[in-house]
């Protein structure tokens, strides 16, 4: 070491110290550099004597210069020397790196990256070096290094931007880098995506998104396999990881605002890919890129469902939901769901929101973007005409477009509950749409704001300002959006006495609206009230006049009630509510439905309640008993110069009355059996209202009995006509008298207690109340093709109980009085259409009128009971033994049971769907009542030896309309059964029995017997096999369109082929539009750029195609059957143009798959077979025969030709791309939609030989 010194410091120039190291070996030099570096002592001296010693234009310079960086490189990494040593030794080092040949760098270069991979640079303090290096490296203008010109790609990505890269290279780079995240501290990440973003600005943007986008998405499956399997140490805290990521997505979105073709790039990657990239990690991406207003709308684009309009091929347009409707689409699809089960899960949005909470602040202002997107496309759409239309079945969500509306509802529910900078923003929201949306339904928004309510109330409460401004909207709302949010908003009245004293000033001017639909709003409002604020105390009823405004109210909100409070609030709104008895009908009638609901939660509201009704029902009571009718009709009625209008609904104020008299006396027996003073006092005042109203009650019955139709003037000479004032008068009187007429009815079978002498003045009312039902339907139903009867005042409750009694009660004590009712076919037959309406009416809108109506879980139980009761009846006493049965022209009341029992399945499958295991498990006792399948299919095999024992029978005994129901009533169980399972293979065995075998020539029953069939084999596997046998029969029997012979021969058969026609075309529709679904799907699902490589054999392809070719094959069955004109031939003709659409947007989408993979064609050389050589020619064979039948212009045959000309246009392309010759089963057709007149042909011809000849 002396000696290199002192040759270094001499003056005699560097060729002696040269001399001396080229003297010095290898090992030589390591083992003076290693001493003099261990000790410390001149060893920065020393390296630059090396360094003056070794030119580097003389390669032994150049090795030496290299021999030192390698050397000290892991000298320094290895710990022995001291830190200021090593620092000197590095800083040498750098300052030399630019003097290092090309080939020089490139090895060190190369050293430092296998010392990397190797796990060798233990301290990292030779990594100062690396950029020096690498800076040295890129100003080389040429490198000759290895077998040719060739650059080691380097590891750090924020050194390589500055370096210049082939695409190649950068891809290599790109590669070697994504591949060490997961080797790299989860800290270390952020700031290597930051890096790899800049570098992006070089290319393979794609790659950089892709790469980041699936480590993450890996790091969140593994985090949800470690908490499947119950870890007690995770690998990777969560919190961290999600904090990792949040930075993650704030670099990106940073880089996207600087680099818009980045931007592009991801939103192309999420189209092409979204299968992939709809992850966790990618929507949080996702919905932060939404917020740079650029992509704004792109990404809602790519969110937006199509419009009604837009055809089904465009579908990939909207990529990012696609995979969620495809996803509910093969549900429906038996026969695409067994071939095909991957797909993104539509569920991945949810878990964002407590994901979120980890400094995702950037994420949630997304979220709620997003979840109101979603509510407000996907939600309920406004009626016919802009009515808005009622709520939707209560159910379960089933359909794509209710599973993403409540997939925006629950997103906003959790933002709600777990970030509190958003709250306000969406509850605002919530509520200005309510608001605002008074034209469309805004039930989905209602539920929401009611899940907010009973998750977080003392978190709403801080915003309770909000809710107040919108209590000043409530007389201009909707009822049924102020019945609804008052519902909702009950539990915040509880606890907040400044909420609920603006809810009671805002209803009170609404009482005095000149709206009528303010005064209903303030009348539901003040109803809700009291059903919520029950009274515990008692208080006189001679208080109830006293008025108390609602400030001297105070609730203690910490105790559990506070009783003289509530009763006197009650008793206020009570003093308010019997104003409403002066005003219209609508508000009277919904104060008169309220009432008993009221009494049932506030039995403490009872005397007023009921003092109120009485007082009201003395209005229209004629107190003298021998005066006829008992009731004053004409204060019922008000008019209008000539219009008349009714004032009172008695029916429903009579009904009121008695439900609540009759709950009353159910509950007096079981409510104080120790009486004190105060309550024998009250029961003392309760005895008098309740014998007065019974007193009211037996004379009106008794004089109802007596009186004839002339005494209320209307007779069958009386006018009914709508045309006139009197007879709309009448009209109403008639409604109004059969109103009075059932309340009684039900009043007196209770109080009758089944004795004879009550069941007979009972009938005798009944026949009244016929008599009066017969002639309003007589002269009501002139001039029109039906007369909808009025709807029955009788409780749903009491039509299930009757039912039940008289069709199933055997009790001895009442046989002799049910037998006066059951001897009355007439009053049996009533009874069933009752139960029917009702069942019609709790399908059409979720309740019925009377008490328990609006119960879902009430109503339920009463679906129940009519289940058992009817199901008996028809299994027990066949309709063929019903007196009269086949001769009287309405149907029987098997029939009629038979109907109901449709109806409801109908509304349970609709209303209460994931209930009707226990709604059939009420009628069996089988073991195995729980599981669906096994039930429904108990049932389904009673109902089929039922239309087996009609189908066995005579022709002429053969009962349509049963026949009928009992299909319909197969084909909803049937939809009960798991398609995978025994008894679905059974149920369409047996049903392709019935169809082979039955011979009776009803097209109405045989429509509805292929209808099942249909819907079954849509349900286990494709219908197109079953569209081929029925197109084949078909054509076999009405012949060929060249045999006029066989046209001619059956006119009559040929004619009733018409209906199933239509039902095979309507199959084809459907089969075509899963078609067009799985086209668009996978072209949504292709890859933009990659590998050219072929891939596997697809099974949805596969099972696409044999659909095709199959329908392909049925269509042409049908255009060589000689149709008849109207015979459906415009339906076929607009099938047959959609089939070559559908088969054009295949065509046209197998090009790109022959741009992605030369040598493959994903068109079937058998539909181009079957369409070219077989249907083509048939459909030009088949226009002709039309036109000279019909012998009129129709859209559809031009829009034929045009469907097939364009097919026949991407086929040739497609040829050329594939280099496959598809057209060789091809023959272009000059076929046009004009016919040349053969008669002014041949006259123009010879005129043009006169001419020539002259």
């Amino acid at each position: 070491m002396d000696k290199i010194l002192s040759l270094s410091e001499g003056g005699d120039g560097p060729g002696e110290l040269q001399q001396y190291l080229s003297s010095l070996s290898n090992d030589q030099l390591i083992k003076v550099l290693t001493n003099a570096a261990l000790k410390g002592k001149n060893i920065g001296a020393t390296i630059k004597g090396i360094f003056k010693g070794s030119p580097h234009n003389d390669p032994k310079g150049s090795g030496r210069r290299l021999l030192l960086y390698q050397h000290f490189i892991p000298l320094c990494e290895s710990g022995d020397l001291q830190s200021e040593v090593a620092a000197d030794i590095i800083g040498l080092l750098m300052l030399e790196a630019p003097n290092l040949s090309g080939a020089c760098l490139a090895e060190v270069a190369s050293h430092f990256v296998e010392a990397i991979k190797s796990g060798k640079m233990a301290s990292g303090k030779s990594l100062e070096l690396f950029p020096s290096v690498l800076t040295a490296l890129a100003a080389c203008e040429s490198l000759s290094f290895g077998k040719g010109n060739y650059w080691y790609s380097p590891l750090s990505s924020a050194l390589a931007r500055d370096v210049p890269l082939s695409p190649e290279e950068l891809q290599f780079l790109l590669e070697k880098v994504l591949r060490m995240f997961g080797k790299l501290e989860l800290q270390e990440v952020p700031p290597l995506i930051y890096q790899l973003l800049l570098l992006s600005a070089k290319g393979c943007k794609k790659q950089v998104l892709d790469g980041i986008i699936g480590y993450f998405n890996e790091q969140d499956l593994q985090q949800k396999d470690e908490q499947d399997m119950e870890l007690e140490v995770q690998a990777i805290p969560k919190d961290q990881l999600r904090h990792v990521e949040g930075t993650a997505i704030l670099h990106i979105v940073f880089a996207i605002r600087l680099d818009h073709d980045l931007g592009r790039e991801f939103l192309k990657s999420l189209k092409t890919h979204h299968s992939d990239n709809l992850c966790p990690f990618g929507v949080a991406l996702l919905l932060s890129v939404a917020r740079i207003q650029r992509y704004e709308d792109q990404v809602r684009g790519g969110l937006h469902p199509p419009p009604p309009d837009i055809h089904i091929t465009q579908l990939s347009k909207c990529s990012t939901v696609i995979s969620f409707y495809f996803h509910i689409f093969l549900i429906h699809s038996g026969c695409l769901c067994v071939q095909y089960r991957s797909g993104a899960s539509p569920l991945i949005i949810p878990p964002l929101c407590p994901i979120s909470v980890f400094g995702w602040d950037h994420v949630t202002q997304g979220l709620v973007q997003l979840g109101f997107f979603l509510m407000d496309t996907f939600g309920p759409k406004p009626g016919p005409f802009g009515k808005p239309a009622e709520s939707g079945p209560s159910g379960a969500a089933r359909t794509p477009n209710q599973q993403a509306c409540l997939l925006g509802r629950q997103v906003l529910l959790e933002g709600f509950k777990m970030h509190e900078p958003i709250r306000g923003e969406i509850l605002e929201q919530v509520l200005n749409r309510l608001v605002t949306k008074t034209a469309s339904p805004v039930h989905h928004y209602i539920d929401l704001f009611s899940d907010i309510v009973v998750s977080a109330p003392m978190i709403l409460l801080e915003s309770a300002s909000k809710v107040t401004e919108t209590f000043d909207n409530l007389s201009y709302l909707p009822l049924a959006t102020v019945q609804g949010l008052l519902k909702a908003v009950q539990p915040l009245l509880k606890v907040s006495m400044s909420l609920k004293d603006s809810l009671i000033l805002v209803l009170r001017k609404a009482m005095f609206s000149s709206q009528l639909d303010g005064r209903k709003s303030a009348v539901t409002g003040f109803l809700l009230l009291l059903k919520n604020f029950k009274v515990l105390g008692s208080l006189a009823s001679s208080q109830a006049s006293q008025g108390i405004s609602s400030s001297q109210i105070q609730v203690d909100v910490h105790s559990r009630y506070n009783s003289a409070a509530n009763e006197a609030f009650c008793l206020e709104i009570l003093s308010g509510l019997r104003r409403c008895l002066g005003q219209q009908a609508d508000v009277r009638l919904m104060l008169y439905e309220g009432f008993y609901d009221v009494l049932r939660r506030n039995s403490q509201l009872a005397s007023s309640i009921m003092q109120t009704l009485l007082s009201q029902l003395r209005r229209y009571y004629e107190p003298e008993q021998d005066l006829m009718p008992p009731v004053k009709l004409e204060p019922c009625i008000t008019a209008q110069g000539d219009q008349v209008f009714l004032q009172e609904p008695l029916g429903h104020l009579l009904s009121c009355t008695v439900h609540s008299l009759l709950w009353l006396q159910s509950q007096r027996p079981l409510a104080r059996p120790n009486d004190s003073d105060d309550e024998e006092a009250e029961d003392d005042e309760e005895g008098g209202y309740k014998s007065e109203l019974m007193a009211i009650l037996d004379s009106v019955t008794r004089r109802l009995v007596k009186s004839e139709l002339e005494d209320f003037e209307l007779d069958k000479s009386a006018e009914f006509s709508t045309a006139s004032s009197v007879g709309v008068k009448n009209s109403i009187y008639a409604v109004l008298v059969m109103g009075v007429y059932e309340v009684l009815l039900e009043y007196n079978f209770i109080k009758a207690n089944y004795s004879k002498s009550g069941l007979e003045e009972l009938l005798e009312l009944f026949q009244r109340y016929q008599k009066l039902a017969e002639i309003l339907k007589e002269k009501s139903g002139k001039g029109r093709t039906s007369a909808k009867p009025p709807r029955s005042l009788l409780s749903m409750g009491f039509v299930s109980k009757l039912l039940t009694t008289l069709f199933r009660d055997s009790t001895l004590s009442r046989e002799e009085g049910l037998s006066v009712l059951r001897s009355s076919p007439d009053f049996l037959r009533y009874a069933l259409a009752v139960a029917l309406q009702k069942i019609q009416q709790l399908e059409d809108s979720g309740h019925t009128d009377g008490p328990d109506g609006h119960a879902p879980d009430k109503a339920f139980g009463f679906l129940c009971d009519l289940t058992g009761v009817l199901m008996w009846r028809y299994t027990n006493i066949p309709g063929a033994v019903e007196a009269g049965g086949k001769k009287e022209k309405r149907c029987s009341l098997s029939q009629m049971c038979l109907e109901g029992l449709l109806r409801i399945f109908t509304t349970c499958t609709q209303r209460y769907p994931d209930r009707t295991a226990q709604l059939l498990s009420t009628m069996t006792t089988e073991p195995n009542a729980d599981d669906i399948t096994e039930i429904s299919f108990f049932y389904i095999r009673q109902f089929q030896r039922s239309l087996f024992n009609q189908l066995s029978g005579l022709e002429e005994e053969f009962n349509s309309k049963e026949a009928q129901l009992l299909i319909s009533i197969l084909s909803v169980l049937s939809r009960q059964l798991e398609p995978s399972s025994q008894q679905f293979v059974s149920m369409i065995t047996w049903t392709v029995k019935i169809c082979k075998e039955t011979s009776f020539e009803d097209i109405a029953f045989t429509k509805g017997l292929l209808s099942l069939l249909f819907g079954l084999h849509a349900l286990y596997k494709s219908p197109v096999s079953l569209m081929l046998e029925l197109c084949q029969d078909i054509h076999s029997q009405m012949g060929d369109i060249d045999q006029v012979r066989c046209v001619l021969s059956l006119p009559i058969k040929r004619f009733h082929h018409k209906p199933f026609i239509l039902l095979i075309l309507a199959q084809a529709d459907k089969v075509l539009d899963e078609v067009d679904w799985l086209i668009a799907k996978k072209k949504a699902d292709r890859p933009s750029e990659g590998p050219l490589t072929a891939p596997p054999q697809d099974p949805v392809e596969k099972a696409m195609t044999v659909q095709l070719g199959t329908l392909l094959t049925a269509l042409n069955e049908l255009v060589q059957t000689a149709l008849l004109p109207g015979g459906g031939t415009d339906t076929l003709l607009r099938a047959l143009s959609r089939t070559y659409t559908t088969l054009t947007t295949l065509v046209k989408y197998s090009p790109s798959l022959v741009q992605w993979v030369s040598h493959r064609v994903n068109v079937s050389l058998l539909q181009v077979r079957l369409s070219g050589s077989h249907l083509t020619p048939q459909c030009y064979s088949f226009i002709t025969f039309v036109q000279a039948k019909l012998l009129r212009e129709t859209k559809a045959i031009p829009n034929l030709i045009f469907s097939i000309e364009q097919y026949e246009k991407f086929l040739i392309t497609l040829s050329k791309k594939s280099k496959v010759n598809l057209m060789q089963y091809m023959k272009l057709s000059t076929s046009r939609d004009f016919r040349i007149n053969a008669a002014t042909l041949e006259a123009a011809l010879q005129e043009q030989d006169a001419t020539q000849q002259v």
